[in-house]
């Protein structure tokens, strides 16, 4: 057998086209050699410059008649280089199944041969197809347990292999300062071995680690060092460079720069229809005329930005779409516009954090070496233990069996006595579990007596709290009424005073109906007794009605109300919603100066009705955000040195939530407030 393989490689030999001199000289080493051993290791060597130049159909011509010479012969460290070589080229050809069996089997038999290079070598390989199928936890510990061997014997090809597999494991684990530590490594050897290809990746990786990390400078540098390295010899990586390093510039304020790159990068992304490419271009330049005020021209191009966003599925590129689309319609004034964009980038941005729970999870994991990542070849050793111990285990099972026996008549002696002892405890223990009842049917009743002793402390609250306002603020509005109706008995004014006077006593009489309507929804919700009757109205008519009784209020302190309302029905309890939007606009009204503006709006969303008040009034400090909609009063004085009870918040919400619907709001100080409430359209 051996004389008919070696003739088969002399015939190979003659026949194989040489690619170099190095390679030719293996061919004719290969021919004479005589030892069979030789044979194999001037193969490993053919094999390994095959494997380099990417003739893997031909490597594997070789390695195949190897493998049957190593194994005829019992070459144990042949056939592990052999079976390294393939899974190598098995890799190669993304037949990872393939790959990952023959490099289990190499590491066992660089094991048993005790070579640490050859084992840090498959460590390394394994890593590297690790990290290609997203495993970068389970990658990143391979290569660790590789990089000291390597190191040690100084293999510049496969340390940066190792370096650029650990550069990449870290930078998908958001492991920045390690990334760059490895990148780094990497880039040096990368430079000495001219691997071109690598020395670009590397560059731009670190580029976008320091940009990560608000180290514009750094990222700059690399940026231009890929585009100088490129030239004009690719379009592809230019066009994805560009958009990036104008985009670098932009953060500095370096409008120039910027928009010479910018530019530069949108013309040649549209030339060579790199979508992606395209997308940072226009979003960056939508971000720059934005800030240089050229409005609508920021608006063409962010606009077409979010277009390609959808299309390519870049949700990273999409949430910055939507976030400048917001500063495009607050520079414009089109609050509501902006309001929608707001709501569209919170709702990407919620998807994006729930997909990446996974990756960050994986930050958790530890970036060193972990001495007990391989224990499934600790698990393979146990199991030949198993197997040698087989034959000893089944010559004690004989033994084990007469134990057993022995063991089975004892148990039964036993048994008779604890029989008779549980007999005899059992009456004890149908006291003890008879005298436990009473003692938690006892408990029990406490409970129930003090959970109604609470009861009654609250309803005498709720009645002392209710008399308290009701003999202060209720009592103050009637009181203002009454003393207008005197004074026109007694003759005090004339006609045309009062008929001037009348406005004043109309929002009187609406606000002591209002805090009247407030104080027995207050008091039946603690009581627990409001119960709403929900039928469908549209919810412009409530608008308008109640925008109607706070005019006098509004022309008196000069706000103007902006009515952006849309005709749309809600489910709910209308006079409920009536009482909700009655107190917003009149809180609105108390917080707003002279000057300020209230606006009214509603929208569909997810299937619900949105309502809107905003207010550029005083706004709301974080401090007071956290005391709003509480069970406990909070109150504060409004802009005319206005009172309130501290209820209506409260009760709003209170209101919103029977009818299952949900109340919110968002406010910066000195800036406004706005109040949302959300309603459904449906039963």
């Amino acid at each position: 057998m051996r004389k008919i393989i070696t003739l088969f490689l002399l015939f190979f030999v003659y026949s194989s086209f040489s690619q170099t001199k190095e390679i030719d000289s293996l061919y004719i080493q290969l021919a004479f050699e005589e030892s069979d051993t030789l044979k194999v290791d001037t193969s490993l060597k053919l094999i390994k410059r095959l494997y380099e130049i990417k003739d893997y159909d031909k490597a594997l011509k070789y390695i195949y008649e190897s493998e049957k010479l190593s194994n005829a012969m019992n070459y144990t460290y042949g056939i592990a280089e052999i079976t390294y070589f393939k899974s190598l080229i098995y890799a190669s050809k993304n037949d990872y199944i393939n790959a990952v069996t023959g490099y289990a089997k190499s590491k066992a038999l660089f094991g048993n041969l005790k070579d640490t290079l050859g084992i840090a070598k498959v460590n390394n390989s394994i890593g590297l197809i690790e990290i290609k199928r997203g495993n970068y936890s389970k990658g990143l510990q391979y290569s660790l347990s590789a990089i000291n061997e390597l190191e040690k014997r100084n293999l510049k090809p496969e340390l940066s292999l190792a370096y650029n597999n650990l550069a990449k494991a870290y930078f998908n684990i958001n492991a920045q300062e390690k990334a760059i530590e490895f990148y780094v490594k990497a880039l040096q050897l990368q430079k000495e071995l001219k691997q071109n290809d690598a020395i670009i990746e590397s560059n731009s990786r670190l580029a976008e680690l320091y940009s990560a990390k608000q180290e514009y400078r750094k990222s700059i540098e690399y940026y231009e060092t890929v585009l100088k390295q490129v030239g004009d010899s690719n379009d592809s990586i230019k066009g994805s460079i560009l958009p990036k390093l104008g985009g670098e510039y932009l953060k500095f304020n370096d409008f120039d720069k910027a928009t010479a790159y910018l530019l530069e990068g949108l013309n040649l992304n549209r030339k060579i229809k790199n979508k992606t490419g395209l997308t940072i271009a226009l979003n960056n330049l939508g971000e720059l005329n934005l800030n240089l005020k050229k409005t609508k021209l920021a608006e063409v191009q962010l606009l077409e930005a979010g277009s390609l966003a959808k299309s390519i599925n870049n949700n990273q590129e999409l949430l910055k779409f939507y976030k400048l689309m917001k500063d495009l319609d607050s520079t414009k004034k089109d609050f509501f516009g902006a309001y929608i964009w707001q709501r569209e980038y919170y709702d990407l941005k919620q998807i994006l954090e729930k997909k990446s729970i996974i990756k960050d999870t994986l930050t958790d994991a530890s970036l060193e070496l972990s001495p007990d990542f391989d224990l499934s070849l600790s698990n393979e050793k146990s199991k030949d233990l198993q197997y040698t111990s087989m034959a000893e285990k089944d010559n004690e099972i004989n033994r084990f069996q007469l134990i057993f026996y022995a063991l089975l008549g004892a148990l039964a002696i036993v048994s008779t006595f604890l029989i008779l002892i549980y007999l005899k405890r059992n009456n004890s223990i149908k006291y003890t579990q008879e005298l436990e009842e009473k003692n938690i049917k006892i408990e029990l009743q406490n409970k129930a007596f003090q959970e109604q002793t609470k009861h009654l402390e609250n309803v005498n609250n709720v009645k002392d709290k209710l008399f308290s306002i009701i003999s202060h603020d209720l009592k103050d509005s009637l009181s203002s009424i009454n003393g207008f109706i005197d004074l026109l008995k007694e003759g005090s004014l004339s006609r045309e005073e009062f008929d001037n006077l009348i406005p004043e006593l109309s929002e009187n009489a609406n606000n002591a109906s209002l805090l009247l309507f407030n104080l027995l929804n207050w008091s039946k919700s603690q009581m627990h007794s409001l119960e709403p009757k929900p039928t469908l109205f549209d919810v412009q008519e409530v608008f308008e009605d109640k925008a109607k009784l706070i005019e006098q209020r509004l022309d008196s302190k000069g706000i103007d109300l902006i009515d952006h309302s849309l005709r749309d029905f809600v489910y709910a309890d209308r006079s409920m919603i009536e009482i909700v939007i009655q107190n917003l606009l009149a809180n609105a009204v108390k917080f707003c100066n002279k000057g300020d503006s209230i606006t009214i709006s509603n929208h569909i969303s997810n299937g619900s009705c949105i309502i809107s008040i905003a207010d550029t009034g005083v706004g709301i400090s974080k401090e007071n955000m956290e005391k709003l909609f509480k069970s406990n009063s909070f109150t504060t004085i409004g802009t005319n040195n206005e009172k309130g009870t501290g209820l209506g918040l409260s009760i709003c919400k209170e209101l919103v939530e029977l009818n299952n619907g949900k109340i919110w709001v968002e406010s910066n100080l000195n800036v406004g407030s706005t109040f949302y409430v959300q309603l459904p359209k449906s039963k």
